[in-house]
């Protein structure tokens, strides 16, 4: 029966909640994010590199070699075009997470900021910086005796 209660217990915390609304929300940024680079970034770098498609580029080590009897050895390549490819899409996917992490932090620094009256702050920062003002006034006012 302990481990029946743990698991209530640590799904009715929400620790399983959130843990599955950021797998959706993973999986969803992953599919944005594809997209982003498939269908917006790669395409300009295609177009820069007259259309070559890395994927297809090996270093062929022994070609395919059909015998005598019809059966056939296969062709034995290094690959290295698909690496090519999959490092350009870590670097522009990197760069895209990297840009949107800096956008959102912006937002929240500018959200949790009580002196910027464009955003809406969290209740419980304004009561944080409404404390740290008293306590300003209030040591300035024991400082004066």
């Amino acid at each position: 029966m302990g481990l029946l209660k743990e698991f209530k217990e640590f799904a009715v915390k929400g620790n399983m909640i959130d843990m599955a609304v950021g797998i959706i929300i993973g999986t969803a940024f992953n599919n944005v994010v594809q997209t982003l680079v498939k269908k917006v970034l790669l395409p300009p770098l295609s177009y820069l590199t007259d259309g070559v498609n890395y994927e297809d580029k090996k270093y062929v080590l022994r070609e395919a070699i059909e015998g005598a009897t019809g059966d056939r050895a296969k062709e034995i390549a290094i690959n290295y075009g698909e690496l090519v490819n999959v490092s350009i899409d870590f670097l522009v996917i990197g760069f895209t997470v990297f840009i949107v992490i800096k956008l959102m932090n912006r937002l929240r620094n500018n959200a949790q900021d009580p002196k910027n009256k464009k955003v809406v702050t969290p209740k419980d920062i304004e009561l944080l910086n409404d404390l740290k003002e008293l306590m300003k006034e209030q040591n300035q006012l024991l400082s004066k005796k």
